[in-house]
């Protein structure tokens, strides 16, 4: 340990980000950086425990808990409390291929997970893991390394999100040949087109894309295998395949209504922003703009976190977020105890952002949504009801009905799985009761030799479980190929 009483003498302190006020003016990475010495501090409150839990990355009572990618964590807390820069940026990569990414959008069960929050503030590892990689880019600390020698294999990934992206680094490190197929027109998946440029800039992505470039991945764009590029021709010329496609189909909504217009899944709006924002800087208008209009976002996560944001950098005029679930607590409940992710009460960036605006958390809890009221054809109201739960269901609190105003309406209510025609059905690989595809330990599907990681075969999650499936599915292909 960089100080072994530094949990006692230092209160944890979190990355700034810039005012919510401000921010909303532009696209910007929301992020801010601590001084050198105050990280130092932070990386010192870590207790180097003996048994550390945040690298530990399990689901307990469905959630996760530790992180998914077994970082080496306390490991460079204490290089970065000593000042050991670039020591603790060789143990950050030793097990995780994008820091950047996961050091901006991951939620961070490993702090859910520190030994020191059973009593006290956790450790800022996610703060302190981001000025980490910041340092090394900013240092040229991280350059192309191709590999020395060429298997001869030859591997094609399927979707450039973080699960294709981790896999093709892997692979490539290990010599085989990989092509990384994406539909889109750019690389990156849903940290390019589903994730908004202020907690992700897209160049902080194509940055690592270029790198991986450079040393030897081929990236093919707007081809989508299976419509474009025939299924045949895939098995035909490549030795192994993994499947990193995502979640893709979303959850609809089936209520009185549905059919008006003004109603769109949260990632079309989401999607539509960011390319507009690449393409032109929103000059073209080929997005959903929210500019003086009363939005009603229908889904409590992240994807509707990213709704509420987004539209308040549009400029809407009113905003509510629906959430059926009840607010959770201020701090952790009896039957929520350490180390499974803590769920409490939470502001996050969005609904700081509508909360500096309009006064308020735009979110209101244990709120259904019966139908859609619209007028010309196109949406003015969301009728809501009150609901509470009785022995594990839904029950509506009669007489609570009422309607909120409504020019657009967002349904950001999760996924439902991966798009099972074409590719997946020209495989014939086998699929689970979920609809995702179905892998064993080696992240290998029924089809020997195609392999799938992410979302696709795990359901919605989380970035770094992407990325640590993505070079789980690597480990198992080059088995395959080599043997060992």
């Amino acid at each position: 340990m960089g100080k072994p009483t530094g949990f006692l003498e230092y209160p944890r302190v979190v990355s700034i980000s810039r005012e919510p006020l401000e921010r909303i003016r532009d696209w910007k990475e929301l992020h801010g950086h601590l001084p050198e010495e105050t990280l130092k501090e932070q990386g010192a409150r870590c207790m180097d425990c003996g048994v550390p839990f945040c690298h530990t990355g399990r689901m307990l009572a469905g959630q996760t808990t530790g992180c998914p990618l077994n970082n080496l964590i306390p490991e460079w807390n204490d290089q970065v409390s000593r000042g050991n820069w670039r020591r603790a940026l060789d143990l950050l990569h030793e097990t995780n291929n994008f820091p950047e990414f996961t050091g901006r959008v991951c939620p961070a069960p490993c702090e859910g997970a520190c030994v020191l929050g059973i009593n006290d503030a956790p450790v800022t590892i996610k703060s302190i893991e981001a000025a980490i990689i910041n340092r090394g880019w900013e240092e040229g600390w991280i350059a192309p390394s191709p590999p020395a020698v060429r298997t001869g294999k030859k591997v094609a990934v399927i979707g450039s999100g973080p699960a294709g992206l981790a896999a093709a680094a892997e692979l490539n490190r290990a010599g085989h040949q990989v092509t990384v197929f994406e539909r889109a027109d750019r690389i990156g998946g849903l940290l390019t087109y589903g994730i908004p440029q202020m907690k992700l800039e897209n160049a902080v992505v194509q940055r690592r894309v270029q790198l991986l470039a450079d040393e030897g991945v081929v990236f093919v764009t707007g081809t989508e295998v299976g419509r474009s590029y025939p299924t045949e021709k895939l098995r035909s010329e490549f030795d192994a395949v993994v499947l990193c496609g995502g979640s893709t189909v979303p959850r609809d909504l089936d209520i009185e209504g549905r059919d008006l217009e003004g109603i769109h899944f949260a990632m079309d709006f989401l999607s539509a922003t960011e390319k507009s924002l690449l393409d032109s800087h929103l000059e073209d208008g080929n997005f959903i703009s929210t500019s003086g209009r009363n939005v009603v976002v229908i889904g409590g996560g992240d994807t509707g976190t990213d709704c509420v944001s987004t539209s308040m950098r549009h400029g809407c005029e009113s905003l509510v977020q629906l959430e059926i679930l009840s607010r959770p607590p201020d701090e952790r409940a009896s039957d929520n105890p350490w180390p499974e992710w803590p769920k409490v009460y939470r502001l996050d960036y969005g609904q700081e952002e509508a909360a500096a605006v309009f006064g308020s958390d735009p979110r209101q809890y244990t709120v259904s949504t019966r139908r859609f009221i619209g007028e010309a054809g196109r949406v003015r109201a969301v009728e809501v009801v009150e609901v509470r739960q009785v022995e594990g269901r839904f029950e509506e609190v009669p007489g609570s009905e009422r309607e909120i105003p409504a020019d657009l309406v967002f349904l950001a209510m999760g996924f439902l799985g991966p798009q099972r025609e074409g590719l997946i059905s020209e495989l014939g690989v086998a699929l689970d009761a979920r609809g995702n595809v179905t892998v064993d330990e080696q992240q290998m599907t029924s089809v020997p030799g195609v392999f799938s990681a992410g979302d696709m075969s795990r359901g919605q999650s989380l970035v770094v479980w992407a990325i640590a499936e993505g070079r789980k599915a690597a480990r198992g292909a080059d088995g395959f190929l080599m043997g060992r």
